[in-house]
């Protein structure tokens, strides 16, 4: 009897924190009208690991990593305790004329990690925001101003990729293309140029992911040329285009546009927000293709997936561009929060657990289990593509398993999917009709186990009817 009153008082306690937020909250990337019937929200207590526990004791494998943030599990006590640590001695100063030491270290950290190429200085100064879409911003303005400092007025144009992401804030929304997220304020966006996706979901019939990585730079090198002189910067999402339905290409596709920035004078931009810090199987996504950026964009899991923490690096002769002495010259951007000591310290924590826990070894064992286990989803009736990059694994669901033959957006197929999970147990997030893994470092054997069978259950479930 006192346990059944327990559990009446922990769903009681759910539900209230359910009215509560709907009394006050509007959530991200969300519909409010499926609020609360369609897509009841799951009041979360806590982490542990591998797991988000709800109010009512529910416990949910994180197969999404929280957005992606989360890197070694919830609550992954020494980047806690780092953060402790830190907020008894600074919380926060100004980055204006002041530093302090949780900075300069992360500094002097990712710069010693950034990938590197032959031939080419290395990464050398590195400028902090407060999330991956003020990164992007970053990144745009250094580009355009550095080439405006220099008197090259010609130079106001960026190239990005078709279905291509960078973030929802003005400037980075300019240089995406997903139209769900671009279409409404397209009028007030800067014009960016863009070119043809790599993607190797869209190679022609017999042509392999390196030819049509191929085809996809030759169409970026003619855009290069109708446009020379004009093009600041190049952005990129290296291997993986995570919200465009993470979407994969071929290493050698980065690999061209660091030769076809340097012959057209523009800047590469690699925004690592995502694929970064472990995510594809190597710290960085670049390093996979031999490349280093000329600015390096880092945020989700910079600091383990506990605070806002961007980076944005640079090369040094990025960084020489704006010293004058005029302060029209200089790069007047900034944030209250730049460089926060608390996120610094965090990040650095996770920059530690990275060296002493092997974590690049652990994931390859783990992307090979990863990539066993959905083996046998691959023959589902309507899987059209199962595509892995490291620790991200994804399954393109269409009707039949055709690419031409999507399922209509009326069918609601991935909120299905999503909803199936969720009632086993699962946070299953879709990109559209896309289900995809990108679950913390910590998962083990039974959770991916846990995690195939549910993916199948939710397979099953969401295109029964579609």
């Amino acid at each position: 009897m006192r346990q059944q009153d327990h559990q009446a008082g922990m769903l009681a306690e759910a539900d209230d924190w359910r009215d509560r937020d709907l009394s006050v909250l509007w959530h991200p990337c969300t519909q409010m009208r499926e609020h609360p019937h369609m897509l009841p929200l799951v009041p979360i207590a806590r982490g542990e690991g591998a797991w988000l526990i709800g109010h009512d004791g529910t416990r949910y494998l994180d197969a999404v990593s929280s957005w992606w943030t989360n890197l070694f599990g919830h609550a992954e006590p020494r980047i806690g305790a780092a953060i402790a640590a830190q907020a008894g001695a600074l919380e926060q100063v100004m980055l204006a004329g002041f530093t302090h030491a949780p900075a300069v270290e992360l500094a002097e950290r990712l710069l010693a990690v950034a990938p590197r190429q032959p031939g080419r200085t290395p990464l050398s100064k590195v400028f902090y925001a407060d999330n991956g879409s003020a990164g992007v911003e970053v990144a745009l303005k250094m580009a355009f101003h550095w080439f405006h400092n220099r008197g090259e007025h010609r130079r106001t144009k960026f190239i990005a990729l078709e279905n291509g992401y960078h973030g929802e804030t003005l400037g980075a929304l300019a240089v995406g293309d997903i139209p769900l997220y671009r279409r409404v304020y397209a009028p007030l966006l800067a014009e960016a140029l863009f070119a043809p996706s790599p993607d190797a979901y869209l190679a022609q019939p017999g042509e392999s992911p390196a030819e049509c990585a191929a085809r996809a730079a030759d169409a970026l090198a003619a855009l290069l040329d109708r446009h020379a002189g004009e093009v600041c910067a190049v952005i990129v999402e290296p291997r993986v285009q995570c919200a465009g339905g993470m979407r994969m290409h071929h290493p050698d596709y980065l690999t061209r546009v660091r030769e076809l920035c340097d012959a057209s004078g523009a800047f590469l931009i690699a925004d690592e927000i995502a694929v970064g810090f472990g995510r594809t199987g190597t710290l960085f996504a670049s390093e996979q293709s031999g490349v280093m950026p000329d600015l390096l964009c880092l945020s989700k899991g910079l600091t383990g997936g506990f605070m806002p923490l961007a980076a944005v690096l640079a090369t040094q002769a990025i960084y020489d561009g704006f010293l004058d002495d005029s302060r029209e010259r200089a790069f007047l951007h900034s944030h209250s929060y730049t460089g926060n000591p608390l996120a610094c310290a965090a990040a650095l924590a996770s920059l530690a657990v990275f060296r002493d826990d092997d974590i690049l070894a652990r994931n390859r064992t783990t992307a090979r289990a990863m990539a066993t286990l959905a083996e046998p989803l691959a023959a589902h009736r309507h899987v059209a593509d199962v595509r892995q990059a490291g620790m991200v694994l994804a399954f393109e669901l269409t009707r039949d398993g055709d690419k031409a033959t999507p399922f209509p957006a009326a069918a609601r197929v991935g909120l299905k999917a999503y909803r199936a999970a969720l009632a086993r147990g699962v946070v299953l997030r879709p990109l559209g009709d896309v289900l995809y893994w990108m679950p913390p470092y910590c998962v083990d054997e039974e959770q991916l186990q846990l995690l195939a069978d549910v993916t199948r259950h939710a397979i099953e479930d969401a295109t029964a009817c579609a």
